[in-house]
């Protein structure tokens, strides 16, 4: 397999969580990036998302995917127009904006970080949420300008619904959708849309037509149940396992792969599932997760 597009529309990648985790650098700390490049590389997955060890400058970062004959599928972008302005936000990310659209990535992981959870010692049950209309209106106003100026250079939004943030519950998703253009893009993704109450084809039914991007983590459905009822935090939950490759937990990939290739959709399907690398060893599970999605891929084609 090649980093460059071939004749499928389906293009699986992975983001280097499984080998060292950007929330909690301790897990897989002492990883080199040359490690998950090679192993992902040799394990066939096409494309890398960002992490913290990547170079963040066009040339080197180009340069060392090119060695790997790896593409760069996307990359995280910690959003705050939930406390700044659209124009804010637009000279905030310029610089990761530039290095997607001259690294040939075609959209954008973008995640609200303004009053998120997901990295403090806060249980989920105090995550932030927009109470009133006017709130969401703004939001929702600020995000589309945001994301018709990144359309404008490339790349598209691909908003990351996510644990301990604003838009976490499928009734999140459903009022993110109504309110705003079709240059705001969806990140699915199954692990956080599981883990926040919902059931991943009935919103992937819903909002097929606005998804960009997927992130296929699977859950463990017992440490799931856990965390809800002690209310524990992002962290300690992905600590305890709560998330895991496809094919090693309870989500149905089979009929999420059916419907996206039915619908048509073109993309990345990236692998992404922060667990802790000394529980669960990296090469094992990323080749876990690439052969279970592989497998569904090809069985449509």
């Amino acid at each position: 397999m090649s980093g460059k597009p071939d004749s499928f529309d389906i293009r699986i990648g992975v983001n280097p969580l499984s080998w060292m985790n950007d929330d909690l650098p301790s897990l897989g700390g002492e990883t080199p990036l040359e490690v998950a490049l090679t192993e992902g590389r040799e394990i066939g997955y096409q494309g890398f998302e960002l992490g913290n060890k990547f170079p963040r400058e066009p040339k080197a970062l180009s340069a060392l995917l090119g060695q790997y004959d790896l593409a760069l599928v996307s990359g995280w972008y910690s959003g705050r127009l939930a406390a700044r302005s659209a124009q804010e936000e637009i000279d905030a990310v310029g610089p990761h904006l530039e290095l997607l659209a001259r690294c040939g990535a075609k959209v954008m992981v973008y995640g609200e970080v303004a009053d998120s959870i997901q990295g403090a010692a806060v249980s989920l049950s105090k995550r932030p949420r927009f109470i009133r209309d006017d709130q969401w209106e703004q939001y929702a106003q600020r995000l589309n300008t945001f994301a018709a100026y990144t359309l404008s250079q490339g790349v598209r939004v691909a908003y990351h619904h996510h644990m301990g943030a604003y838009v976490e519950a499928p009734s999140d998703i459903d009022r993110l959708m109504a309110l705003t253009s079709r240059d705001v893009g969806l990140l699915f993704d199954t692990g956080h849309v599981t883990f926040g109450g919902g059931d991943p084809l009935a919103v992937l039914d819903k909002h097929i037509d606005r998804v960009c991007h997927v992130h296929c983590k699977d859950v463990r459905t017992p440490v799931l149940r856990q965390a809800r009822n002690g209310d524990w935090t992002f962290l300690q939950s992905v600590i305890n396992g709560a998330f895991t490759v496809p094919g090693d937990g309870s989500v149905d990939f089979a009929s999420v792969i059916a419907r996206l290739t039915q619908h048509g959709y073109r993309g990345w399907l990236v692998v992404e599932a922060e667990q802790d690398p000394a529980v669960a060893p990296s090469y094992a599970y990323a080749d876990q997760g690439f052969r279970t999605l592989n497998q569904l891929v090809e069985s449509h084609h």
